[in-house]
């Protein structure tokens, strides 16, 4: 783009959105031009901050007009590399947070609608002061945004239950390439009357349209939680646990977590003061689950005890605690939330978020593990993740005796390993964090070639001129068509 042409871009953005929200200096863009992890550190042109659905409108106008390219942000916690300039300094991120309004509550209509710009805890916060339930849990929650959720289709803690962030969504409303407004904001839960677009737009990572607002079920809270914490012999007694925990209280199975030793350790030695192993012992795997009721006159508690009871009996538990108040069950799952920090303050680790069948899960840990340890001898693998979904965050961290260098030098041949196991069980490389540019290759090398075709043909349809997200999720230039011979 001209100098000329740019600063004309400029002079009309800041007409829109006003001087003070249209970011050009760089202390001021800073924040916005790197991701989470510090992997994809970028160069925006200028981070414009629109205000209302309109404002996007406006904006996209003016930057499809000047052939500028927009790259959505919300709270910036994503992990792939999919909401951060490139270094190019010709792209635009257009961050959202300044829309971050709670638009409605119903109760009786167990749903409500939110700005793309709320955070997730906020959304919880609203939900909560209507006596209502909204289950999107992460780690991330108190920074990202509705957007950014739904442009990965996050799942977190809960999917067990209430699903991934695709199950919760009722209606959207989106900014499209030319800046036209489409108001699909139906709180319906019927509604047979063609495609359902806002489909579309949900897990596209911001590659097809703006979402600026979005309509999501609402629960009933629980009123009763049953937390506990049981020691594994093996994955395969995760997998037998869920399924008779499952049968013993249905879908009050609200979150079932998988846990390794090697990631425990790691939480252990980096915690915050006070954490500690809940059984003792050295047990190879450990789950955390809750059990939770709405109804005050139900109470679980009998049904998961003895189902534990049976379980240590039959040799799949060797061991358990269940939490006695809200303040041990808040101490558990924070052994669980720390996974994360901890793994960071660990030293280098390459990640992986990869789901396969439930009933594989043990021998995709078994045979990924062995490969892994065939080629890198001492290797040593964090596994942890959603039982009750399939997912795993299945990473790993260095052999004792190599150099933090030559570890993550070897980062694509691990990968290649562990995305060939995961084919193997026709499981999925991005399970809730989403491809942005991390992945691309990944996604390329594994993706149907007809699949990777339709996905082009949906980007061309909504996205001729590629306005939004160039270079994420698909790749940029387009690759050349398949052939049809």
């Amino acid at each position: 783009m001209p100098p000329t042409h740019r600063e004309a871009l400029l002079a009309e953005l800041a007409a829109i959105v006003g001087v003070p929200h249209l970011l050009i200096r760089p202390e001021d863009k800073v924040a916005h031009e790197t991701d989470w992890r510090r992997h994809y550190p970028g160069c925006a042109l200028a981070v414009v901050r629109p205000k209302n659905t309109d404002e996007v409108a406006r904006v996209v106008k003016a930057c499809a007009a000047a052939g500028a390219t927009l790259v959505p942000q919300g709270g910036n916690t994503g992990l792939v590399g999919g909401s951060t300039p490139d270094a190019s300094g010709t792209e635009l991120v257009l961050s959202l947070t300044r829309m971050n309004a709670v638009r409605r509550v119903d109760a009786l209509d167990n749903s409500m609608t939110l700005e793309a710009g709320c955070t997730v805890l906020a959304a919880q916060a609203a939900a909560t002061e209507a006596t209502r339930l909204f289950p999107l849990s992460l780690a991330s929650e108190g920074s990202a945004t509705i957007g950014g959720v739904l442009s990965t289709n996050a799942g977190g803690e809960q999917v067990l239950r209430y699903g991934n962030t695709r199950d919760l969504t009722l209606g959207l409303e989106v900014v499209l390439a030319d800046g036209r407004i489409w108001n699909g904001l139906s709180a319906l839960r019927k509604d047979n009357t063609g495609y359902d677009l806002k489909q579309l737009f949900i897990g596209a990572e911001g590659t097809l349209g703006v979402v600026t607002a979005a309509t999501f079920k609402l629960f009933a809270q629980p009123r009763q939680v049953v937390t506990a914490w049981a020691a594994l012999p093996s994955a395969q007694a995760a997998v037998e646990l869920l399924a008779r925990l499952t049968a013993s209280v249905g879908e009050r199975v609200t979150a079932f977590e998988l846990i390794g030793r090697v990631v425990l350790s790691q939480v252990l030695a980096h915690g915050t003061p006070g954490m500690r192993d809940p059984l003792g012992g050295d047990y190879p795997w450990a789950v955390l689950f809750d059990v939770s009721e709405a109804s005050a006159n139900m109470d679980p508690t009998p049904a998961v005890e003895a189902t534990l009871a049976e379980a240590i009996d039959d040799g799949v538990v060797l061991d358990c605690t269940i939490a006695a108040s809200g303040q041990q069950a808040h101490e558990l799952w924070a052994l669980r939330e720390h996974v994360p920090e901890a793994q960071r303050l660990h030293g280098p680790s390459i990640k992986h978020d990869i789901s396969v069948p439930v009933s594989a899960i043990p021998r995709f840990i078994d045979l990924a593990g062995a490969r892994l340890e065939q080629r890198m001898p001492g290797i040593q693998v964090c596994c942890f993740g959603h039982v009750g979904d399939g997912n795993l965050h299945y990473n790993q961290s260095k052999p004792a005796s190599m150099s933090d260098a030559d570890f993550l030098a070897e980062a694509e041949v691990v990968h290649k390993v562990v995305h060939a196991v995961t084919a193997e069980f026709q499981g999925s490389i991005s399970a809730e964090h989403g491809i942005g540019r991390l992945k691309q290759s990944a996604f390329m090398a594994t993706k149907a070639p007809v699949a990777v075709e339709l996905m082009e043909r949906i980007k061309d349809a909504l996205d001729p001129d590629r306005l939004f997200n160039p270079g994420r999720l698909l790749p940029q230039p387009r690759p050349a068509p398949v052939s049809k011979t």
